[in-house]
């Protein structure tokens, strides 16, 4: 019996200890799984692809201030530099700008800062995929996401960020007061990515102390300071403060219309339908003209005088024939014309036409009578010689 009750004790402080050590155990496991997964090889937030921030006018500058720019040394700027509403830029040359322009005060200035605060407030906006607060980000390996520390973040040593094959990967890391890189501190990619694509937005200030390399685009909303020899594959860009640099590269990248997602408008093709117009083609009524009769003038002698008329053809227009006259010209219509004392009739007037018969006689006649006419003078001469 007793040891059946110590049994039963055993067990119940068996349990009583694993109930109250349980909490604590769970509690230890997740830290260390929050750990190993920051701080391990890969990171990988599940989150769903993020888009990337938009810069408007401001994505051609390599280098954009609110107060002032100054340089020293021979750094060179590929990319835009801007100022506004500062107007002071020191240190050009021995700086120079390729690729690019200054634009110090003006219109394109303007825009490009107020386009920077959008993409700033964009950037700020965006959900938080891991908590990265109190981190060193040197010596991991991050996948595409949103990371956000809510005081400073820093960099010592080496930031891997792989892309997994996706060259539109998006990166964005939102620090609550500034941005440090340790000297030599170095921003890569691999499994592609692209510097268009990676964001730092920096609640005051951002510097980069000697010899670093860094990849993206820095919205500082106060200032930006990178130390000798430092470089930057991508912007650096300062709300209100000052842009200062030191033997500096600064290569503003050209980013492709591929990393945002085009709104398509549809190009409609009206199908038109041609209007025929018929060819008409006119119909034409003839008229008729009449051939013009032959007056033969007479001589007023032996042949009866008036006017001798040949065999006329009929038209389609009514002539008035003046009965006497020596000069008149007949247009028939239709009918046979007699000139007044006509042997045919004796009378002037018109007659309906006989046939081929009366038409071949009329014809003789009037022939005959020319031929008189003409000839007529001869017998008188004989019997005057006689």
């Amino acid at each position: 019996m007793s040891r059946h009750l110590r049994r039963r004790s055993i067990w119940r402080t068996s349990i009583r200890t694993i109930r109250i050590g349980l909490p604590g155990s769970l509690a230890a496991a997740s830290i260390g799984l929050m750990i190993a997964g920051i701080v391990g090889t890969t990171a990988s937030p599940a989150t769903a692809a993020d888009a990337t921030v938009g810069l408007g006018t401001a994505a051609q500058f390599a280098v954009l201030a609110g107060s002032t720019v100054t340089n020293t040394g021979p750094s060179v700027i590929s990319g835009d530099l801007g100022l506004s509403p500062g107007s002071s830029v020191t240190g050009f040359p021995p700086g120079t700008v390729i690729n690019g322009a200054e634009h110090v005060s003006d219109a394109l200035a303007l825009q490009a800062k107020n386009d920077l605060t959008t993409g700033y407030n964009d950037a700020a906006g965006r959900p938080t995929a891991a908590d990265v607060t109190g981190v060193d980000l040197g010596g991991i390996t991050l996948t595409p996401g949103v990371y956000e520390a809510s005081t400073g973040m820093a960099l010592t040593g080496t930031l891997t960020l792989n892309a997994q094959g996706n060259p539109a990967a998006v990166f964005i890391f939102k620090a609550g007061s500034t941005l440090t890189a340790a000297p030599n501190s170095v921003v890569q990619f691999i499994n592609g990515g692209s510097p268009c694509n990676v964001f730092w937005q920096v609640g005051t200030s951002a510097t980069l102390h000697t010899a670093t390399r860094f990849i993206g685009t820095i919205m500082a909303n106060a200032s930006a300071t990178l130390e000798t020899t430092a470089s930057v594959e991508g912007r650096v860009l300062a709300r209100v403060g000052a842009v200062t640099l030191d033997t500096n590269v600064i290569t503003a990248p050209i980013c492709s219309a591929a990393t945002a997602t085009p709104t398509v408008t549809p190009t409609v093709t009206p199908t038109v339908t041609p209007t025929v117009t018929p060819t008409v083609t006119p119909t034409v009524t003839p008229t008729a003209t009449g051939t013009p009769t032959v007056s033969v003038p007479g001589t007023g002698g032996t042949s009866g005088g008036g006017s001798s008329t040949a065999g006329p053809t009929p038209t389609s227009t009514s002539t008035v024939v003046s009965g006497g006259s020596d000069s008149g010209t007949a247009t028939p219509v239709g009918e046979e014309v007699i000139p007044s004392g006509h042997p045919h009739t004796g009378l002037g007037g018109t007659q309906r036409p006989s046939g081929a018969p009366l038409f071949l006689f009329g014809g003789l006649a009037a022939f005959g009578a020319f031929v008189s006419a003409g000839l007529g003078f001869r017998p008188t001469d004989k019997r005057h010689r006689r």
